[in-house]
């Protein structure tokens, strides 16, 4: 990526580290210069890469609890991100969006590339999921989701290029948007992440996994309680307190784990479990670079990165006894954690950052996709 542009960063919210943050975390790093914008900027909970800029918040961060529960803004959101002024003689604009960040308004002159995690996912495709099917609350959600629907197609035409973390995203991005985009993989820390000098595991599986609905983290709960051998789950959110309302004494949840820790429970676990439909998944990549096969739901994104009986096994219904049934086949695989931990390589940092040049490059020469 060529650091004599002139480049604004735009992401939706900062409040931790997960996958995107570690996308802006390393475009970031390219480019030490840029100003970023941003909805909400917690910087106790974002990385050294991140902080080390001028960070334009928006105004909803001084709204009452806006900190604690942004998600309840979300029809805000459109005017909030449309708000901000990026200065004339910016050259790119760079987006890191699953929610408004690509419908910032770029200056004059400037190109903007989108880095599409998803196209929002509440308002296009798991509105239940996130929301719930009835009630007088939900008439009301869905009247706004229409209304964010709209503008977010709209907004959609701000973006010169689109480039998705996926196939499956490059389908959504075509389905909802009617747009085109490339495709460059997220990256994993694969130098961070790596195998155990002892090998073998500690007689464990394990989830590692934000606890909300759409990770459908109670199908492992409920599967583990029924077969009894141990499960570990790494996270927090919403549902944890529902979750151990239906856990069996097997199942122990750990709360929040740093990076250090995940990594060695990676390390010591049987199998990594992953329940949910993802647009990408790099927890399960992240688990093979430490030479760990996945047990996951075959939809989405991981039919890219998981190879049936070679880094992972499938279940193809979202079931306690289909998850179950992977893990008994998956017992009777001889894994090769060399094998694990190569297939993960192919998805690391360098190929992430040569990936995303090759775009800005071909989006700055006016060169076709």
């Amino acid at each position: 990526m060529s650091r004599s542009l002139n480049v604004a960063l735009v992401h939706d919210w900062l409040n931790g580290m997960r996958g995107g943050e570690r996308c802006l975390d390393l475009i970031c790093k390219e480019f030490p210069q840029a100003e970023l914008y941003t909805l909400l900027y917690r910087p106790e909970q974002v990385s050294e890469a991140i902080r080390n800029r001028k960070v334009h918040v928006s105004g909803l961060q001084r709204v009452p609890g806006f900190r604690d529960h942004y998600r309840w803004f979300l029809p805000l959101f459109p005017m909030a991100i449309e708000s901000f002024r990026v200065p004339d003689g910016t050259d790119l604009v760079i987006s890191t969006s699953h929610c408004v960040a690509k419908g910032i308004v770029p200056p004059k002159g400037a190109r903007h590339l989108c880095y599409c995690f998803t196209p929002m996912r509440y308002a296009w495709s798991m509105q239940e999921e996130y929301f719930g099917r009835r009630g007088l609350r939900r008439a009301a959600i869905d009247l706004a989701l229409a209304r964010l629907r709209k503008w977010d197609q709209a907004a959609s035409a701000r973006v010169d290029r689109f480039v998705a973390i996926s196939r499956h995203v490059q389908a959504r991005i075509e389905k909802f948007y009617g747009r085109e985009a490339a495709v460059v993989y997220p990256p994993v820390a694969t130098s961070f992440f790596t195998p155990g000098e002892r090998g073998g595991h500690d007689g464990y599986d394990l989830v590692v996994s934000a606890l909300v609905p759409y990770k459908r983290v109670e199908l492992a709960v409920q599967a583990y309680s029924q077969t009894g051998f141990p499960l570990k789950i790494a996270g927090v959110g919403t549902e944890m307190e529902a979750l151990k309302r239906i856990a069996a004494p097997n199942v122990e949840f750990l709360g929040r784990v740093p990076d250090e820790g995940i990594r060695e429970l990676y390390r010591r676990c049987r199998f990594l479990v992953f329940p949910g439909e993802e647009d990408f998944g790099i927890v399960p990549l992240e688990a093979m670079a430490c030479g760990k096969p996945v047990l996951a739901y075959g939809k989405g994104g991981l039919l890219e990165t998981v190879e049936e009986g070679r880094t992972g096994v499938f279940f193809a219904a979202q079931t306690p006894e289909a998850l179950a049934a992977a893990a008994a086949r998956a017992e009777g695989v001889a894994w090769d954690p060399a094998v694990l931990r190569a297939h993960a390589e192919q998805f690391g940092e360098d190929r992430f950052l040569d990936g995303m040049r090759a775009e800005i490059g071909r989006l700055m020469d006016g060169r076709p996709r």
